[in-house]
């Protein structure tokens, strides 16, 4: 038997009270600290150690004022209204032995605390609580009572020990099935679900519910201790309800010293769950309320897998008509709603659970939940239950260390995934101080140990959750589990993450799921965006005038513009699709093929300009090394067919090997590469060895001219020429490579972010600057140009493209 130990302190300000506190191993203690009402409103947290340097365990602040705030093993009310904060203790051990500390948080001054030693032995106290109960025997909670101008509340009871209830000197029971509202005196009255237990069942854990807005276990559920008496009576070990409508009800009914409350044969309700045939003329909420409260008072404690599988299909169908036209829902609605597909769900899962000697399983999916049931007996020869796992999650458990302090009895762990749970329990339901975006990146998950007596946990249990959304290397991933209105972190740490896979340990079972928080984006700059399409615009122009220059004018045969003319043809498209698409974006990327289209051909076009640029960096290489061989007999070195096939297959070749070992690195929310995975260095990767391979090309081409022009005249034109194209051509590589490197470190910053924009979307004006405008023989063609277009002399104008360009 197991009771609780409740203490008080008193905190004066200025002044350290200290008491001893007793608890035993596998109980609970509740410590009660009494604080000046000056600090109704402040911080109040319960920490371990000496004071000051003491570690926080639990701490409440205002927004939790008057609710019970848990944290694991602890839990923390603070009833301003008596000036009172109580700190609850959960299943004892001696490591628990220590200086602990009440404390409120003064910010303008040092803060208040009072010590409390707390001693755990592993002896309990010789009494049997069915001959050591408090009376309990206020007429106002029977059953009949209804509710007066003043409801009542049980949450200003210092509740402590065990209880035994009686109504007119009549023995009671707290009801085992859902209580109307507004009856037993009270606004939400509280019932037991579970069913009480037998003689022979000796102390059991049960869930507290309370009935409130048609919903028989909207409040809950928290546990109590029940143990039925050989004179035919129970006694409760009650604990204070988390609420101020909330108080205890009581019927009178005699019990069997041999048999549960709760019959075991199936009920008529079970097979009559249906949705009603009015449900388009009403709304969802009021055509679903009928089909929960038939699934919330079913009462066997046994059925067939098809019918509860037959039963979850219509709760979920249920749910899912309620968010499809909820799309204006409250937070409170949809928690509401969440918790209670979660109540139905669990409970009808164990009635899975069966009797057995040594193991059985159970298992079932369906589009909208996968289930499991493990289960062990007595007799169960395994050292360890194998992992439960579903499609996108699964879990370890000791299962057989819980099942060996049940009593001989079955031990059972229920295991639920639900696929569309996010929708009611939403990611943002996750409270930070932070302005963060939540994303949901795994399946809602549920572990419970139904119709288990012992439910305390031997060890942590182990969480494995596939990540169902794109991981985000710089987000934040938080374990959290559902606590009727919000996802809360207490008790929980993620071990290990991956892109894939993440892994999470809690010391409790709950509802289970897994967050990222990740940075909001910042907003759209319409500045930024209109100097981003100007620019654009300008480069493709001088890319345009480029090329006609390449292709019009005359050059000497000396000089190979294959290079840059497949330098500014790849260029020109890459920027010319960035133009197209950049605009769509939004009509774009729920297409999710035609997103990885374009990021595939931007990564192709991007790629052969660099590789463009490597082979303009080879031939003037293999230029320089044979001026020492001017006065032979000149030949082109590599023929233009060859050049082409190089420069566009090995761009090909590298993004048809990245399609095939990561198909999903195309489509990012810009249509270009994703960063995840290391994806990016498919393009990163090419660039950084091209720029690499021009920088040693550049360094021997600098050492041969060098060379070259100690042996051999420097007014021979052949050298001159040479020294012109190096120049060009080492500008060229600064303009194509220096953008691209300064886009590496221009994250956050928006200075780096306009100048890579700029010099970026600038390369074919630079191109036509350096290759067109810096040439003497090309300006001169181009006045000649201009001025045949004026005097529109036809002949003249057909002339001056045969005006030869040597440089």
């Amino acid at each position: 038997m197991k009771i609780i130990w409740t203490f008080t302190l008193l905190m004066i300000p200025g002044v350290l009270s200290s008491i001893s506190v007793t608890g035993y191993s596998g109980d609970r203690v509740n410590i009660t600290c009494k604080y000046d009402r000056r600090y109704t409103d402040n911080y109040k947290y319960f920490c371990k150690g000496q004071n000051p340097g003491c570690t926080d365990l639990i701490k409440m602040d205002k927004k939790n004022g008057e609710k019970w705030v848990n944290a694991g093993r602890f839990s923390l009310y603070d009833d301003t209204s008596a000036a009172v904060f109580t700190v609850t203790i959960r299943d004892l051990s001696e490591q628990d032995s220590g200086t602990y500390q009440c404390a409120v948080d003064i910010s303008w001054a040092e803060d208040v605390y009072s010590e409390v030693k707390l001693n755990i032995v592993t002896a309990y106290p010789s009494f049997d609580p069915c001959y050591n109960y408090t009376v309990l025997d206020n007429p106002w909670r029977a059953n009949s009572s209804q509710l007066s101008n003043s409801y009542k509340c049980d949450q200003s009871v210092t509740w402590s020990g065990w209880y035994r209830l009686f109504i007119n000197g009549l023995s009671a029971q707290i009801p085992d099935t859902c209580v109307a509202e507004y009856s037993c005196g009270t606004a939400a009255p509280l019932w037991i679900r579970g069913g009480h237990p037998t003689v022979q069942d000796g102390v059991v854990t049960r869930d507290v519910c309370g009935h409130w807005i048609s919903y028989c276990c909207y409040y809950g559920a928290y546990p109590i201790k029940v143990k039925a008496c050989p004179g035919n009576y129970y006694v409760y070990e009650l604990v204070c309800p988390k609420d101020r409508i909330l108080a205890y009800c009581a019927v009178v009914t005699n019990i069997s010293s041999t048999h549960t409350t709760v019959a075991p044969e199936t009920s008529s309700t079970v097979r009559d769950i249906k949705v009603p045939e009015d449900c388009n003329s009403q709304t969802p909420g009021d055509c679903f309320q009928n089909i929960f409260e038939q699934i919330e008072n079913i009462t066997d404690q046994e059925l067939p897998l098809n019918t509860v599988t037959n039963i979850l299909t219509v709760a979920f169908n249920a749910s899912e008509k309620i968010v499809e036209s909820s799309s204006s829902a409250s937070r409170a609605e949809l928690a509401s709603y969440g918790n209670r597909v979660l109540k139905i769900s669990e409970k009808l899962i164990s009635t899975l659970v069966k009797s057995t000697e040594t193991s059985a399983s159970v298992n079932f999916t369906l589009p909208a939940v996968e289930g499991q049931v493990f289960m062990v007996g007595p007799q169960v020869t395994l050292n360890k239950i194998p992992r439960l796992a579903m499609t996108n999650s699964s879990v370890d458990i000791d299962l057989i260390g819980i099942s060996k302090n049940n009593n001989g009895r079955t031990a059972a762990v229920a295991f639920m995934s639900y696929v569309t749970m996010e929708n009611l329990l939403k990611p943002d339901f996750f409270n930070t101080s932070n302005d963060t975006i939540k994303t949901m990146m795994s399946t809602v998950i549920s572990v419970t140990l139904p119709k288990t007596t012992n439910t305390k946990l031997t060890k942590p249990v182990n969480f494995t959750f596939r990540n169902i959304r794109e991981f985000d290397p710089n987000g934040s991933l938080s374990c959290v589990y559902w606590n009727i209105s919000e996802w809360i972190g207490d008790g929980c740490s993620v071990l290990k993450t991956n892109n894939s896979y993440t892994v999470c340990s809690c010391d409790h079972l709950s509802t289970f799921a897994l967050i990222m928080q990740t940075s909001r984006p910042p907003e759209s700059d319409s500045l930024l965006d209109l100097l981003n399409l100007v620019c654009v615009i300008v480069g493709l122009v001088f890319f345009s005038l480029a090329l006609l220059t390449f292709a019009f004018c005359q050059w000497s045969p000396l000089v190979n513009n294959v290079a840059r003319i497949n330098i500014c043809i790849s260029l020109l498209l890459a920027h010319l699709l960035f133009l197209l698409t950049q605009p769509f974006l939004s009509l774009i990327r729920p297409q999710q093929v035609l997103c990885a289209v374009i990021s595939g051909l931007l990564h192709f076009l991007f790629l052969s300009g660099f590789v463009w640029m490597f082979i303009e960096a080879v031939l003037l290489f293999i230029c320089v090394k044979n001026l020492s061989k001017i006065s032979s007999k000149k030949r082109m070195v590599l023929s233009t067919g060859f050049l082409c096939v190089i420069g566009y297959v090995v761009a090909l070749v590298v993004v048809c090997v990245s399609v095939g070992l990561v198909p999903e690195g195309y489509g990012s929310k810009d249509c270009w590469i994703k960063i995840d995975k290391g994806f990016i260095w498919s393009f990163l990767g090419p660039v950084c060895v091209i720029l690499a391979s021009n920088t040693i090309l550049f360094i021997n081409i600098v050492i041969s001219l060098n060379s070259a022009l100690k042996s051999l005249n420097a007014e021979v034109s052949q050298i001159k020429q040479t020294k012109i194209m190096v120049f060009k051509t080492l500008a060229q590589f600064v303009v194509l490579g220096c953008p691209w490197i300064m886009g590496f470190f221009s994250n956050n910053s928006k200075v780096l972010e306009i100048l890579f924009l700029i010099l970026n979307s600038q390369q074919g004006t630079f191109i036509f600057l350096i290759y067109c405008v810096l040439n003497n023989k090309v300006r001169e063609q181009y006045r000649k140009f201009f001025r045949c277009l004026c005097s529109n002399n036809t002949e003249d104008h057909s002339v001056t493209f045969r005006v030869i360009t040597t440089e």
